[in-house]
């Protein structure tokens, strides 16, 4: 493998999923109660892209990852100073929301102008990594859309596993209906790929690399171009947390078929 690759993973921050949730509605519309106060996390859909592109630099030396992400500054700041240990990247920080109630095509144009203004972008080598969703908002558009307005069209979505040929043809594995997978391939790049689960563990932190990331992560936040999401036709009719429904029946002396098909009766309904 000779090309070197110039990766873009597009990640966002997501509040802690351990923590409890409750949509509220505010001036500015739709949000999360004392959001700001919550802990936050790289959403882990796109740490899987992360992942992938650092072991990918691996197999291709002279390649670089950029990691754009899109949140509040001071949040992005907390969560870098984990998600720096983990792989060496360099941040290009965008100061906006990043809650579950923007709309996707407006946080698109605002990555791709981004990834547009790195220094030295050349798109014969660009490989344009994402989640396929997202844990904060599942669209499942918004990668579709970066790489439309940055003229890729060879995309990839639900990507388990990628293999690079020496000859630079990308080989992708993705998700399909009904459990399935499909082989599919590329000539090479540019190419977008949005994540699924990928089969990397997560790295370990390494300190040494987290200083090293430190250097370009802290100036990136103090540079961070402000950006606001207008939502201009977006609306919401209600926010609320999902109904339970618990009906409990202590029934004895039936047969695993009876249950069943009561069971079945019940969902029916």
């Amino acid at each position: 493998m000779s090309i070197a690759y110039q990766i873009i993973v597009c990640g966002s921050i997501v509040p802690d999923p351990l923590q409890t949730l409750e949509p509220v509605t505010g001036p500015a519309g739709p949000a999360l109660k004392n959001e700001m106060m919550l802990p936050a996390i790289l959403d882990p859909w796109a740490s899987h892209a992360l992942y992938e592109a650092a072991n990918l630099t691996k197999n291709a030396p002279g390649s670089k990852v950029w990691l754009v992400s899109l949140g509040p500054k001071a949040k992005l700041q907390q969560v870098m100073m984990t998600v720096a240990q983990k792989v060496p990247f360099e941040l290009v920080a965008l100061d906006g929301p990043a809650s579950g109630f923007t709309e996707a095509a407006e946080v698109a144009a605002a990555l791709a102008d981004a990834i547009s203004a790195i220094p030295g972008l050349d798109k014969s080598k660009l490989l344009v990594f994402g989640g396929w969703e997202s844990a904060s908002r599942g669209a499942g558009a918004t990668m579709q859309m970066v790489g439309e307005r940055l003229g890729i069209t060879d995309q990839f979505q639900g990507v388990d596993e990628l293999k690079i040929a020496a000859d630079g043809s990308l080989e992708i594995l993705e998700r399909i209906e009904g459990g399935k997978h499909q082989v599919s391939k590329c000539a090479g790049a540019p190419a977008l790929l949005g994540w699924a689960t990928g089969n990397l563990p997560e790295p370990k932190n390494n300190p040494q690399v987290g200083m090293v990331n430190m250097r370009t992560v802290m100036p990136a936040l103090q540079k961070a171009k402000p950006v606001k999401l207008a939502g201009e036709g977006l609306s919401f009719a209600s926010v609320s947390l999902p109904k339970q429904l618990r009906e409990t029946k202590i029934v004895k002396d039936k047969s695993a078929d009876e249950i069943a098909n009561e069971i079945v009766e019940w969902i029916k309904k």
